[in-house]
Formats: C-alpha cells, structure tokens, sequence
C-alpha cells in the first residue's frame, strides 16, 4: 500500500515533520561542502552564491526527500510505538 506525505503527517505527525527538517538540512548542508571542495571563492557574493546553489540542488532533490521521509517516518513511527507502548495489563 502506498502511502503519501499528507498520509504520513496525519499518523505520524512530529515525527515526519523533524525526519523531513533533518534531510533537509543534510542535503542542503552536504550540498553546501561538496560545491566548496569542487569550487573555491574568497569574496561575500561568492560565499552567498555557494549556498544559493546548495538551496538549489536541495529543491532539485525534495521528490526523493519527500519518499525517504514517507519510508522513514513510517519505520521510525513504528519503533516509537513499539517502545512506548503501553504494556497490556493481565
């Protein structure tokens, strides 16, 4: 069964909402280094547009961020579950 982003936010609320900031930053974050490693600026515009192109690429992957969010959410809502649920009383 196939679930969406908007199926996910309804279940698993918070969570999918801190696991889609969390790949968010990665990608933009790990975007942002490997432009500075492949290409080297020393003024304020060049530092300014290394992270528009960082933003850039981040935008260019939300449809696999959106699917990773979709599977991880829904693996890690379950782990929580499991661990806090309440215990069935005999």
């Amino acid at each position: 069964m196939k679930k969406t982003l908007k199926e996910i936010l309804a279940e698993y609320g918070m969570i999918a909402v801190v696991v889609y900031l969390v790949l968010f930053a990665a990608v933009l974050i790990g975007s942002y280094f490997a432009i500075r490693f492949g290409w080297t600026t020393n003024s304020t515009a060049g530092t300014a547009g290394t992270w528009t192109a960082a933003y850039i690429v981040t935008k260019i992957t939300q449809p696999l961020r959106i699917a990773a969010t979709v599977l991880l959410s829904a693996f890690i809502g379950r782990l929580w579950e499991k661990k806090h649920k309440p215990d069935a009383e005999v």
